[in-house]
Parts: C-alpha cells; sequence; structure tokens
C-alpha cells in the first residue's frame, strides 16, 4: 500500500494460537499477520471482510479497537516484551470501510520498567489516517499453556 515502508521482516508466533486478532488456528479470527521495521515499527496490510461489519460497508467500532490493540501489542512483541493491554483511548475519525485495502501500523513511544506506552492508527490505501489510538501496556510473566502447572 505504501511505498515509501522501509525493509520489513515477518513477525512470526512460535506456536499456533486462538487469538482472535492473529491466531491462525482461531477459525472465526481475524488471522492478522504483522511484519516489523528496523525501528520496531509494526504494520498490517488487510482486508477485513463484510462479516465483521457495523453499519452496513463499514467495520463495526469494536472491530476498529481491536485492529488497534493488536498493532500496539504486536509493537510491543517486535521488542521482545509480552504485554497485556491496560488502557486504551480510540478516536474515530472516519468510518473504515469493510473489504476495503487498510493498513494498521502501531510502536512503543515510550517504556519504563514493565510499562509500554503506544500509539497505532488505520489508514487507507491513499493513506488518509480514518482512526488512531494510544496505549498503555504492561509486561507480564509468560502464562502458562493450558495443562501446565496444575
Amino acid at each position: 500500500m505504501t511505498p515509501n515502508i522501509p525493509e520489513s521482516t515477518l513477525l512470526t508466533h512460535s506456536a499456533q494460537n486462538n487469538c482472535f486478532g492473529c491466531g491462525q488456528a482461531n477459525p472465526v479470527g481475524l488471522h492478522l499477520r504483522f511484519s516489523q521495521t528496523a525501528d520496531h515499527t509494526v504494520f498490517c496490510d488487510v482486508q477485513i471482510a463484510h462479516d465483521y461489519e457495523g453499519p452496513p460497508g463499514y467495520l463495526h467500532g469494536g472491530i476498529i479497537a481491536t485492529l488497534l490493540d493488536e498493532a500496539m501489542s504486536k509493537a510491543n512483541r517486535a521488542r521482545g516484551v509480552t504485554a497485556m493491554t491496560r488502557q486504551m483511548q480510540v478516536e474515530y475519525l472516519h468510518p473504515v470501510p469493510s473489504n476495503a485495502a487498510i493498513r494498521i501500523e502501531g510502536k512503543v513511544t515510550r517504556s519504563e520498567g514493565r510499562k509500554h506506552w503506544t500509539e497505532a492508527h488505520i489508514q487507507n490505501a491513499a493513506g488518509k489516517v480514518l482512526a488512531r489510538a494510544t496505549g498503555l501496556f504492561i509486561a507480564i510473566h509468560k502464562l502458562p499453556t493450558t495443562g501446565e502447572g496444575q
């Protein structure tokens, strides 16, 4: 979409997961695939299906928030940090069309101990920002998978 994005690498998971946003094992999930640049900015070029609409032709506000949350979470992961959302603020600037090319971008703006401040935005193919968010994420220790530690 945006030709001026620097060289990037795919941000991969070490195992299948059931995350609604990025989990390839979730049959009803969004299956988002993020890439990262050398400065740890993450991005995902995607078209979200009409299945996730609010008003006809446009994405549901909760899905928009999910996309922004995923970008901020992946920005932390690009820096080797597993963190969960403590708070986020979303600005819905323009309707986000369903089944149209969009880019989701995220980055960490500041880190202090376990706290990581992030920002993200969604833009259309022309580069117009449609929604943006800021968030505070808290680093966590690796959570046990089902069956571990019981």
